[in-house]
């Protein structure tokens, strides 16, 4: 397998974790948004949509953070990053819906670049924009997790709730959001953190990372 990426793409770091998770070996692809290399007519051939992640199996080419999930739990079941039970399934992905579709799309580099670009923002309003859509969407997630605490977002083991919640962590702090209101949530990304997966695919440890 080849993973397409980017050190601080959350999205990326969503798939890495997975893999580490299960296990699996892959080959690291990066490639630098910020320089905009998925702009390339050569990362275009390879990607249609020009985004990040972009998963690699052989012949097939699977975009989008959580279908890559999927797909890794549909072709190697073990560990499983989803409970046995339907409504267990179904909280699971809700919760990794909350951040991927409620929170990480307001704050994505391309949404970013429009604020402070064709917009015209200040960088100190693009940067309130930032803290306001994350700091509000975490509460959501903190109000999930308080209802039925556990030592991961769903039970005793990660889920991909818990692959999709910790990058947007590390995104939150690296500009420099409020999460003192969010203590589940901060117990939570704590209790990933102390595994192995999650700490040696973070940001830093990317070959690409700068």
């Amino acid at each position: 397998m080849e993973l397409f990426n980017y050190f601080r793409s959350s999205a990326s770091y969503r798939v890495r974790i997975a893999l580490a998770l299960k296990g699996l070996h892959y080959d690291y692809r990066p490639v630098h948004l910020v320089n905009k290399e998925h702009l390339q007519e050569s990362y275009a051939a390879v990607s249609a949509s020009r985004l990040v992640p972009l998963l690699v199996d052989g012949e097939h080419r699977i975009t989008q953070s959580l279908a890559i999930l999927e797909y890794l739990e549909e072709t190697h079941p073990e560990p499983p990053l989803l409970p046995a039970d339907p409504v267990g399934r179904a909280r699971v992905r809700a919760l990794a819906l909350d951040i991927a579709c409620e929170i990480h799309p307001l704050n994505n580099l391309r949404v970013l670049r429009y604020l402070t670009g064709p917009l015209k923002l200040s960088e100190d309003d693009k940067n309130r924009w930032y803290r306001h859509w994350v700091e509000t969407g975490l509460e959501v997630v903190e109000r999930q997790l308080t209802a039925q605490p556990a030592r991961f977002c769903h039970g005793d083991r990660p889920s991909v709730a818990d692959c999709t919640l910790v990058p947007q962590i590390f995104n939150a702090r690296r500009l420099v959001c409020r999460l003192d209101h969010v203590p589940q949530v901060m117990r939570v990304f704590d209790a990933c953190m102390a595994l192995p997966a999650f700490e040696k695919t973070r940001p830093e440890a990317c070959p690409d990372a700068v």
